[in-house]
């Protein structure tokens, strides 16, 4: 069930919609003939590589979605200590991002059946996910699109950020 999310913002705010809205928009977006990437993620501690991949994967088109795992979501794949920051505020951080076009919430394990309604031009994920095990990609190809895979900023993850902050915290660093 798609969740419809209230939001306490305002501004690129806008950038934020319901998989109703956003179905709206693809299909206005396709009749201008543009371009349609998509990509999701749980994107909890937004950092450099979340960046360099969602720039990157607005390259491959005119209008970027990307979708974000509700909190229950990132629950179930992350466990139980995540999400650190909850989905509206991740949701805002991406939404303000110049390369987004749009960001909507799925509560689903995958985007699958997102993927399905969108029917985007080209699905992305980060180089740490190969084209075959990208969720959405037999329907992507199915329908004469593309899969890509960009690669990764190293040494740059959300769960190594983790780390090394419970790391300087236990040795006494304050900064």
């Amino acid at each position: 069930m798609p969740l419809e999310p209230t939001l306490p913002f305002s501004g690129t705010a806008s950038k934020i919609v319901s998989r109703i809205e956003l179905l709206e928009k693809v299909r206005s977006l396709r009749e201008s003939g543009q371009k349609i990437v998509f990509t999701n993620g749980c994107f909890d501690l937004v950092h450099a590589g979340h960046i360099e991949v969602l720039e990157n994967a607005r390259n491959f088109g005119d209008f970027l979605i990307v979708a974000l795992n509700t909190d229950r979501s990132v629950r179930d794949i992350k466990g139980p200590s995540r999400p650190l920051v909850p989905e509206h505020r991740r949701a805002r951080v991406i939404a303000a991002l110049s390369s987004v076009g749009a960001v909507t919430l799925f509560d689903d394990p995958t985007p699958y059946s997102l993927i399905a309604d969108i029917l985007p031009d080209i699905l992305i994920k980060g180089g740490d996910w190969t084209p075959d095990r990208i969720v959405g990609s037999d329907i992507v190809l199915g329908h004469g699109g593309k899969v890509e895979s960009i690669p990764l900023l190293p040494d740059s993850s959300t769960t190594l950020l983790i780390e090394r902050v419970l790391e300087r915290y236990r040795s006494g660093g304050t900064t």
